[in-house]
């Protein structure tokens, strides 16, 4: 039997592809035309055209970028290819941030910046997308081939006749790293690149040398042997080890539950839990960053597992039973509240994307998350004991009182106007801040997006999210729940959505600081200078494109702009801003700031 934890290496098919597509089905990064019948005319035939027509073939379909002097050749032959669409963006983080949303949405995303300046500028955008396990493909103008090598000092370095500053930063926040810089193996460090990044649904590192990009070369002539990306195989033994292991210890549980974790995203595992859900009748419950990766309107759904600031009835359910199986989750100080969970490891079977640990006896390398709920599911004993007391307990939340006539707008009346407004043709984009707990409680109706970046948790990711995530699904309309804090980091790009058409309503949440950072640790610093964000955008408008801005204080004041938002200005990019108090915080950011808060002020070990 074996029990150890398998590696991604060992878990590739015997053929030697890699890759792991959307769904269960081998998936291609090439037409279905067969190779030798592609004909490319020879002014198509260079780097940047290939380049472009990879990524097309991977899935993407419009590129996030800022142009600068090493990329300004490899753009041209980029937006020279039909089905692919550039977005010019204001900042390379922006760039950066709309890539991770449209990789969200998409399940691959790609951005252009140019070398060093551009680089580090979207590295930070980089590092998010890495932690959120998000296949980013970031595309960097490099250096003229012929100064490789030399003692040259370059612009847009730091002094030195070194250029590997860049390469060397993006090392740790990428899965694979291809500086081009000769045309002979281009095309396969290229591939390789692109499919590794969909392989290990993590960010890639493109460096183009600036005097390629236009270059042609025999291989470009025809489309290369397709690089094929075939599914990982669970090991048989090890799956079935595993389903017997974990049937024995479920078997015994009197009130198991299942909690979906963000790795089910990577695993491609949500149809499979959702399966096993059916067929076990357990109680299903998500946690904060798997919220939108399971259906909530499913039978069994009981909510967010956040342990002290969960949905309500939910963490009672969770940690009162003697059984619990957690599908990919990330228990990191936030996730957990401070390290507060009350949660026993004998109790759990962690199910990783590639491995199973069944409580605290062995672990079964090898074995797909999908595969092991597939088959879980066929042999499971049915047992509804958890959701049956979670019924019997459920009481209805109240409602929070209506405001009266010019009193000040509160956050949680807001809300509840809010989920009147979300349905299969929304999608919710949740700041880093107290609209996380906010629009925790937002119950989503079948279809309804929704993603926010938990594990990162950088602020401003939001605008430039946003605008990624809407290009990549123009059919949605796009809420995004913003404080006034992170929007003036990353505001500028409002102006790319209004150029590229987009009918998002940001919903613009102005207290007056950085409320979040408050209730963990307050202090003057915590204080922002105040904006006229609606004369901001209406700035940035300008007369181009068609966008609708207000300020809204009272309920009615909000109830009229959802209105006019949603009915004449449907077609608009809707901006509004809400003016609560400085104090005006949901109840759990309160509980999960002075949380978070003691596990920041640990004192050191003694030594």
């Amino acid at each position: 039997m074996d029990t150890k934890i398998g590696s991604i290496d060992a878990c590739k098919p015997s053929n030697g592809d890699v890759g792991s597509p959307p769904s269960g089905a081998v998936a291609t990064i090439h037409d279905s035309v067969p190779s030798s019948a592609i004909s490319v005319a020879p002014s198509e035939a260079t780097l940047g055209r290939h380049l472009a027509r990879r990524l097309v073939q991977a899935g993407v379909t419009d590129i996030f970028s800022v142009p600068g002097d090493f990329n300004l050749t490899l753009l041209d032959h980029l937006i020279a290819e039909p089905e692919l669409k550039n977005i010019g963006c204001c900042n390379e983080l922006n760039a950066g941030y709309a890539a991770d949303g449209y990789a969200r949405s998409r399940g691959v995303g790609a951005c252009v910046v140019t070398f060093t300046v551009g680089g580090l500028s979207v590295l930070n955008a980089i590092a998010g997308a890495y932690s959120e396990n998000l296949p980013v493909i970031c595309i960097v103008g490099g250096p003229n081939s012929n100064d490789f090598g030399t003692n040259r000092i370059l612009h847009h370095t730091i002094g030195l006749p070194d250029f590997s500053q860049e390469l060397r930063c993006f090392q740790t926040v990428t899965c694979h790293q291809a500086v081009v810089n000769n045309l002979e193996d281009a095309h396969e460090q290229i591939d390789k690149a692109i499919a590794t990044a969909l392989k290990e649904s993590k960010p890639v590192y493109i460096s183009i040398s600036c005097n390629l990009a236009a270059t042609p070369h025999p291989t470009f002539i025809r489309d290369p042997v397709p690089f094929s990306l075939t599914p990982r195989l669970s090991n048989k033994m090890g799956l079935e080890a595993a389903v017997e292991a974990t049937l024995e210890f479920l078997n015994r549980a009197v009130k198991p539950v299942m909690v979906g974790g963000v790795k089910l995203r990577v695993a491609k595992a949500s149809d499979a839990f959702v399966d096993l859900a059916d067929a076990s009748g357990y109680a299903m419950a998500v946690m904060p960053s798997a919220k939108g990766l399971v259906p909530e309107h499913h039978p069994h759904f009981i909510g967010t597992y956040w342990g002290a600031v969960s949905t309500p009835f939910c963490a009672e359910i969770v940690e009162s039973a003697d059984a619990y199986i957690f599908a990919g989750p990330i228990f990191n100080d936030y996730s957990s509240v401070g390290y507060s969970l009350l949660l026993k490891k004998e109790k759990a079977i962690i199910v990783h994307p590639d491995r199973v640990t069944v409580s605290n006896g062995q672990t079964f390398g090898c074995v797909l998350m999908s595969d092991f709920f597939t088959e879980l599911a066929k042999r499971v004993k049915r047992n509804e004991t958890a959701y049956e007391n979670y019924h019997r307990i459920f009481v209805p939340e109240g409602k929070p009182l209506k405001c009266k006539p010019k009193e000040p707008l509160r956050v949680n009346a807001m809300f509840q106007h809010i989920q009147k407004m979300l349905s299969s043709e929304t999608a919710v984009i949740a700041e880093t801040g107290d609209s996380w707990f906010n629009c925790q409680k937002l119950k989503l109706p079948k279809g309804c997006g929704y993603e926010f970046q938990m594990q990162y948790g950088s602020i401003g990711w939001s605008v430039g999210a946003t605008l990624g995530y809407a290009q990549a699904v123009p059919e949605k309309r796009v809420l995004a729940f913003i404080g006034d804090g992170s929007f003036q980091v990353t505001a500028q790009d409002v102006s790319t959505m209004l150029r590229n058409g987009q009918k998002t309503i940001i919903f613009l949440i102005n207290n007056g600081g950085y409320t979040i950072e408050v209730e963990i640790h307050d202090g003057p610093y915590n204080v922002i200078k105040n904006w006229n964000y609606t004369g901001l955008v209406d700035a940035i408008h300008n007369g181009e494109g068609k966008c609708w801005t207000t300020k809204v204080r009272y309920e009615e004041e909000l109830e009229e702009a959802i209105k006019t938002a949603t009915t004449e200005k449907k077609d608009s990019l809707c901006f509004i801003e809400v003016i609560v108090h400085k104090d005006d915080t949901s109840k759990e950011l309160l509980e999960w700031g002075s949380r978070v808060a003691a596990a920041n002020g640990r004192p050191p070990n003694p030594q």
